[in-house]
């Protein structure tokens, strides 16, 4: 039972977590993560504003000189007003392809704590009989992912810790409301953010979780029914299933553990190299010299 793993690949770990990586955990390390990430946010969020009251802005004007010229007598009257709708329009469509490109930027900004739920993470596993999740608007479902996470975070890290086949199913049918692929995302996010704390060991054992939960989701979507009813199919299958089943899970499991220790590091490294060039640019003196590197240069 392959998984698809691609919306995976651009995690972002979130700025403001209580631990971080222990060899880098320091008080100006949590500051710069923290204020980096909320002037990107508040920069990205003021370029949005900007361009839909200057849509509104241009779309009244225009609303406004059409009126003007219904009214208008003379020709060079006419003419002048023309020419400054013109002008608008060109402004409007200037401002709507830049509306356009912000909410692409958005669609493919790499996932945070805010962000986990879109392109991909938003996506939750539907019960064919209802399709109420099919009427919601990407707004809707992000607030609702987030929601979810924020209300049941708790829970989902309790599942997390369980070791035990029985434990895990007895705790998911008295939780129905877990079975779901938020659950699935959150502990993905948990994941890397432990390996990036070098808590290699709970990171594999929610990751066993978490590709137990992925198992019941693509269960769900092979026989069209709410997740919730492929619990007790999944755990008694798993529990007695051949050498080869057992052997698909592992392999799963591996891989998947695999791209959350490469992703933790690539993310570690980025964000050393970019602590670093910021430390450095701080400390350059007269000439643009830096005093650290001068005084390791000197003759011992």
């Amino acid at each position: 039972m392959p998984i698809d793993y691609s919306k995976w690949k651009d995690i972002e770990i979130s700025d403001d977590e209580d631990d971080t990586h222990p060899n880098i955990d320091t008080p100006s390390l949590f500051r710069w993560r923290h204020q980096a990430r909320v002037d990107r946010m508040g920069e990205f969020e003021k370029q949005k504003s900007e361009a839909k009251d200057s849509l509104n802005k241009s779309q009244r004007e225009i609303s406004e000189l059409k009126t003007k010229l219904s009214n208008a007598d003379k020709e060079s009257e006419k003419k002048k007003i023309e020419a400054d709708i013109e002008k608008l329009e060109k402004q409007f469509s200037d401002w709507k392809s830049k509306e356009e490109e912000l909410e692409k930027q958005e669609k493919l900004a790499p996932w945070n704590v805010d962000t986990i739920c879109r392109d991909g993470f938003s996506k939750t596993t539907v019960n064919k009989m209802t399709g109420k999740e099919n009427e919601l608007t990407e707004e809707e479902r992000l607030d609702q992912s987030q929601q979810f996470m924020e209300k049941y975070k708790q829970e989902i890290e309790k599942f997390g810790f369980f070791s035990n086949w029985d434990d895990s199913k007895d705790y998911l049918l008295s939780n129905t409301h877990l079975a779901c692929e938020d659950t699935a995302n959150y502990l993905t996010y948990w994941c890397v953010n432990l390996q990036m704390e070098e808590k290699n060991a709970l990171m594999k054992q929610v990751a066993h979780q978490t590709i137990v939960m992925q198992y019941i989701l693509e269960l769900s979507k092979t026989m069209e029914v709410p997740p919730i009813a492929c619990v007790h199919s999944f755990f008694t299958k798993i529990k007695t299933c051949d050498d080869k089943y057992m052997e698909g899970f592992r392999s799963e499991l591996n891989a998947f553990i695999t791209r959350i220790e490469t992703r933790a590091k690539e993310k570690t490294d980025k964000l050393m190299a970019e602590i670093e060039a910021e430390e450095k640019e701080k400390r350059l003196g007269p000439g643009g010299l830096d005093p650290q590197e001068v005084f390791e240069e000197l003759p011992k």
